[in-house]
């Protein structure tokens, strides 16, 4: 089959997972492999279908909450952090919890924590019924208000005394900017995180889509559907008039998307494991496209180690 005009394919750089989901991910075989089939998984463990999918077939048991757990067995939480009553039930049902947060969110978590114990009202910038948000406000709920965009910022009223804001850790940067600039003219002062609470990840992927957009007709982002960082890189290039989908592998491309296009851009969300991209690029070989090539190579250095449970359980006291 051929693939219209499609000749060549750019591939964005950096892309595909960060150490946050790296570690995550790790952490469940980890702890299979510690403490035998079944591990419980409380939610998804990051925000990919296949990598969901994968660890259930080595033996991983995904729930919805801690409560479903059976009593006394081994639970890993989520990189996407969780409120704290819930390890306080994981606690009281005697669970074996280990904590896979990814350590870029709980820096978020104990900024909520600080700022609230200060006297601060805290805005958090997120996306309402995102695992991290709700994770977040569980820090602090008294204290949080939820803006979720530009116009919110314009028209939210917030309570007298210090006033900060934090963000979660997957938005776009650009559309964050623009609510910071709001609520700073609203708030003049209104105290920032330290360091920027989006990602260092999230930020590059952004980045390397600007980077790539001039250069492509079209942009297939690999993640799935509710996976906030790679929505966010379609935003990016829909934002710069570029099309863009989401998909979760080669088998939900379009080929309709394709006439007229001479040059597709691929990358992938934070989540989505490499070898996604390359079935996408196996797609486009088999339909004759054989220029292929990373569009620039960047490499990220950032590696987390596994959580501390796991560590102690590799080398029990002596």
């Amino acid at each position: 089959m051929a693939c219209g005009l499609v000749k060549r394919v750019l591939l964005a750089s950096p892309r595909g997972y960060c150490a946050g989901v790296e570690r995550a991910v790790e952490t469940v075989e980890k702890a299979l492999e510690l403490y035998g089939r079944p591990v419980y998984v409380r939610r998804q463990i990051v925000h990919n279908a296949h990598v969901v999918r994968e660890l259930e077939e080595r033996g991983a048991v995904f729930v919805d909450d801690e409560r479903d757990v059976p009593e006394g067995a081994t639970v890993v939480l989520s990189a996407h952090g969780v409120a704290p009553a819930v390890y306080e039930r994981a606690a009281a049902r005697r669970l074996n919890t280990i904590d896979a947060t990814c350590p870029l969110v709980t820096k978020v978590h104990v900024q909520a924590r600080r700022y609230a114990a200060d006297g601060y009202g805290i805005v958090l910038i997120g996306h309402a019924g995102h695992e991290e948000v709700i994770g977040t406000t569980g820090e602090a709920p008294d204290a949080i208000t939820l803006v979720q965009s530009r116009a919110e910022a314009e028209r939210v009223e917030l309570p007298d005394g210090p006033l900060a804001y934090i963000t979660q850790t997957t938005l776009s940067v650009d559309e964050t900017a623009e609510i910071v600039d709001v609520l700073r003219r609203r708030f003049p002062s209104i105290r920032a995180p330290h360091r920027e609470d989006i990602c260092y990840a999230t930020s590059n992927r952004q980045w390397a889509v600007k980077e790539l957009l001039g250069k492509v007709d079209l942009l297939l982002v690999i993640g799935s559907r509710n996976s906030s960082n790679s929505n966010r890189l379609v935003e990016v290039a829909r934002t710069a008039g570029v099309p863009a989908h989401l998909i979760d592998d080669e088998t939900e491309i379009d080929p309709g998307w394709l006439e007229g296009v001479v040059t597709v851009g691929v990358t992938s969300g934070a989540s989505a494991p490499e070898r996604l991209v390359q079935r996408v690029c196996d797609w486009f070989r088999e339909r004759g496209v054989d220029d292929i090539a990373p569009y620039a190579t960047v490499y990220e250095d950032v590696v987390f180690r596994l959580p501390v449970e796991l560590r102690r359980a590799e080398t029990p006291a002596a």
